[in-house]
């Protein structure tokens, strides 16, 4: 067994021990009586070893295919989403310690699950470095920039368990609203994985030319159905879609098309759901979180932006800087992902401002902390799909 395959079991290993932990999770959080105390006590400690033996899994594949490649695993989107996913677990074991709630566990391990199916749709094939990714500081800039975004994840979790917990939805209101968006969003991603799958199933690919935003003749190989083309398009490929819509060569129309039918399994996934158990998803979770410390939960949203934010400017912003320096000669050039990690950091620079110096607390905190990780989400799914800049190679 070669040690690519050897790291492939182990993330499908890591990914079937942080499913486990969920269930686990959620019995640990079900108690009625002492009995059920006792019962719930021993689900939470078998729940979190269950979840370090998933951790301990997927560092282990993180390891083996660093060995194999030569290089940090973070290089392209399979290998960064996954890495993503793993700070998550990491973040969500620390504060566990912490504040050992295991209601956190119900939430964040779901969240890592999505991301690390998320990133199995994409090609998980190792292929050599581009130039300017041939750096040491490939590890430091993003392994960095991902640990400040998975805390700040475990922030949106307890936001988010803070808002299952305090708002209505048996009313109708903004507030229900907005919180049944977000349990939307997340099922989107599950559309995602189900229209790769599905597409892969039928063996569909279609190749087309197009011209870039360098003015050059390249080609695109869609593996959907192409709702969108490029700029300046040519079908190479027989008996497939002509695209509905072109696009300027400043828009990833391929990717493009992914977020389109991602969009609309999910959408399809989101109404069955609804049918079926005729509830709105974010109720459906919140027996779960009834008995949750809610200010507990505002505090732990707090700490980890603050443990978040130093971590996150650091990755993101100066490590970044010194990088792009290093690599196309100026520390800062209005790169999409460039110009999303400044929205990022700007967004949680005022989230700290308001909490400071307005005493923002409880709902409004919560929310802000939910809004923020949409934002590293956004960055993740859009920014990275759908607009080309210097970080396409990702």
């Amino acid at each position: 067994m070669s040690l690519i395959d050897l790291s492939g079991y182990l993330l499908y290993a890591a990914f079937i021990s942080y499913l486990v932990g969920t269930f686990l999770f959620a019995g640990a959080i079900k108690v009625k009586n002492d009995t059920a105390a006792a019962r719930a006590d021993k689900y939470g400690k078998i729940a979190l070893v269950v979840t370090i033996i998933g951790f301990v899994a997927q560092l282990g594949y993180f390891i083996t295919r660093w060995i194999y490649t030569g290089h940090a695993p973070v290089s392209n989107m399979f290998e960064f989403t996954t890495a993503f996913g793993m700070f998550i677990v990491l973040s969500f074991i620390v504060i566990y310690f912490t504040y050992k709630v295991a209601a956190l566990g119900v939430v964040a391990l779901p969240i890592a699950l999505l991301i690390i199916a998320y990133a199995s749709m994409f090609p998980t094939e190792v292929s050599p470095l581009v130039p300017s990714l041939q750096s040491h500081w490939l590890t430091i800039h993003v392994t960095t920039a991902a640990l400040g975004q998975s805390i700040f994840g475990i922030s949106a979790v307890a936001g988010l368990i803070y808002l299952l917990r305090n708002v209505n939805m048996d009313e109708r209101s903004k507030e229900s609203f907005w919180l049944e968006a977000v349990m939307f969003c997340c099922v989107l991603v599950v559309g995602f994985v189900a229209a790769t799958v599905t597409f892969n199933a039928m063996d569909y690919e279609a190749k087309y030319e197009y011209v870039d935003t360098l003015d050059q003749v390249s080609t695109s190989t869609y593996l959907m159905p192409a709702i969108f083309g490029m700029n300046e398009y040519v079908e190479l490929s027989e008996d497939r879609m002509t695209p509905l819509f072109e696009l300027p060569a400043l828009i990833d129309a391929r990717k493009l098309t992914t977020v389109f039918w991602s969009a609309l399994f999910g959408t399809i996934i989101y109404i069955l759901i609804r049918l079926i158990f005729r509830r709105k998803i974010a109720k459906m979770f919140q027996p779960l979180v009834k008995r949750v410390n809610s200010t507990l939960m505002d505090e732990i949203a707090y700490r980890s932006i603050l443990i978040a934010f130093p971590i996150f400017t650091l990755g993101a912003l100066i490590f970044a800087m010194i990088w792009a320096q290093e690599a196309w000669g100026r520390f800062w050039g209005w790169d999409p992902k460039e110009v999303w990690a400044l929205i990022t950091w700007l967004f949680y620079a005022a989230f700290l401002h308001l909490r400071l110096s307005k005493g923002w607390e409880g709902k409004k905190s919560a929310w802000l902390t939910v809004i923020g990780f949409l934002i590293i989400l956004f960055n993740l799914v859009v920014v990275n799909l759908v607009i080309a800049g210097l970080h396409s190679y990702a």
